[in-house]
């Protein structure tokens, strides 16, 4: 389409509350955009057409666009348009060249000023099911709730996790006339009670006796994941993840995901790192996908197959963990010629003929090997001794960025732009 689209925030009070620019916004538009609670927000006086938002809106919303091309759209969203919002849509959709934001104060703002908690202080859930995550004594949540029902799975979720005594307090259509507010304890939860539709959860996470915070740090305790021995150890995972080293943004592929515990912990590293585990077994591919959900990660995506073959089409992965199926022929190649440049891959041996092939990996790609010996302490008897688990070789190398041919010229020349 050509033009732009103006996306316009409006907050709980309507029209009455846009200030001058966003009104002359809506007056202007030949075509408005809206839920139809929003567009029944607008006076006589707004004369352009109301359109109701497609469902299901991202893959109806490229036609609805293109049948108003050439016209002047105001798009009319909740609050800041850019918090969970619908200018995020548009501006994937069309660039942000041809979005124009006209915010209101987000819900999230209304939300901590109604409780007295500053920003700092304050972790922001866009998908309540990321909430076992965060969890952690005292921390402070705002949850963008899905409907009538979140409070209630917030609730449960809270009470099996040993944080029962925590407070929630729901805001209900913040910045209205009609705003309210409701607070419980999640352990008194009623799951009869009455919510309204447009509401934001606040959670003070107090931690009760049965508590088990899982904190942020790699190497979360083996017993947090379900699995069937197939899983890479605490000691092991956490030395894997630190040469994974993820960063915000990054996707990892998990090949030979087992239980999914590296994985899932890289998504745990930050709120928008991904990863595709591919499991060609069925059963531990729904294993991961539990494990998922259970630890907050429920956007984790799972493909099923058998890898090289099953990495086919995926997207260009950031790092690649390589936990099984190693002697697979051409997957260690594979994965490496789909790396970015820069990324980082990193692959475990237990057996002998696995341990060749990541010897020769290193001979043709750089990087270190390391082999890890990890023993913990058990019973003989009355008496404690060390238990030795199998010995793990580690390899692991990062993708060098292109030479130039002109600065290899260069450097084959002596030019270098130093003098002696």
């Amino acid at each position: 389409m050509n033009g732009q689209v103006v996306v316009v925030g409006i907050g709980g009070d309507g029209w009455a509350g846009l200030d001058e620019a966003r009104r002359r916004a809506v007056l202007g538009a030949d075509v408005l955009l809206g839920g139809e609670r929003h567009l029944a927000m607008m006076p006589d006086e707004v004369v352009g057409e109301r359109v109701a938002w497609p469902r299901p809106l991202r893959s109806r919303l490229p036609d609805l666009l293109a049948r108003y091309s050439g016209r002047s759209i105001v798009a009319l969203a909740s609050g800041d348009p850019l918090v969970a919002g619908v200018a995020t849509t548009l501006i994937g959709l069309l660039g942000p060249e041809s979005v124009e934001v006209l915010p209101a104060v987000s819900s999230v703002a209304l939300a901590r000023a109604r409780m007295r908690w500053p920003a700092e202080t304050v972790a922001v859930l866009r998908d309540h099911r990321e909430l076992p995550g965060v969890l952690a004594p005292g921390q402070r949540l705002v949850v963008l709730s899905a409907d009538r029902h979140t409070p209630g799975d917030v609730a449960r979720a809270l009470a099996v996790a040993g944080f029962g005594d925590s407070v929630l307090t729901v805001l209900s259509d913040l910045g209205s006339p009609a705003e309210a507010r409701q607070s419980c304890v999640a352990r008194d939860w009623d799951p009869g009670r009455a919510v309204p539709q447009l509401h934001v959860l606040a959670v003070e996470c107090l931690a009760g006796p049965t508590s088990r915070p899982l904190g942020v740090a790699p190497g979360l305790p083996d017993d947090a994941f379900e699995n069937d021995g197939q899983l890479t150890r605490r000691d092991l995972r956490a030395s894997a993840l630190s040469r994974l080293a993820p960063s915000a943004g990054e996707l990892l592929w998990d090949v030979g995901a087992g239980a999914g515990s590296v994985g899932i912990e890289w998504m745990r590293a930050h709120p928008s790192c991904r990863t595709v585990s591919v499991e060609a077994d069925p059963e531990r591919a729904a294993r991961v996908e539990r494990n998922a959900a259970r630890l907050g990660v429920p956007s984790l995506e799972v493909v099923h197959g058998r890898a090289p073959q099953a990495l086919e089409g995926l997207p260009q992965p950031d790092a690649v963990f390589v936990g099984g199926g190693g002697t697979a022929p051409g997957l260690l190649r594979q994965c490496w010629e789909a790396l970015r440049p820069g990324g980082r891959l990193v692959a475990h041996a237990v057996t002998i003929e696995t341990e060749r092939v990541l010897i020769d990996a290193r001979a043709e790609f750089g990087g270190e090997l390391v082999r890890f010996h990890v023993e913990h302490a058990d019973s003989i008897g009355s008496f404690t001794g060390w238990a030795p688990a199998r010995a793990v070789v580690q390899w692991c190398a990062i993708k060098p960025f292109a030479v130039m041919a002109d600065s290899a010229a260069a450097a084959d020349s002596g030019e270098t732009g130093e003098t002696s």
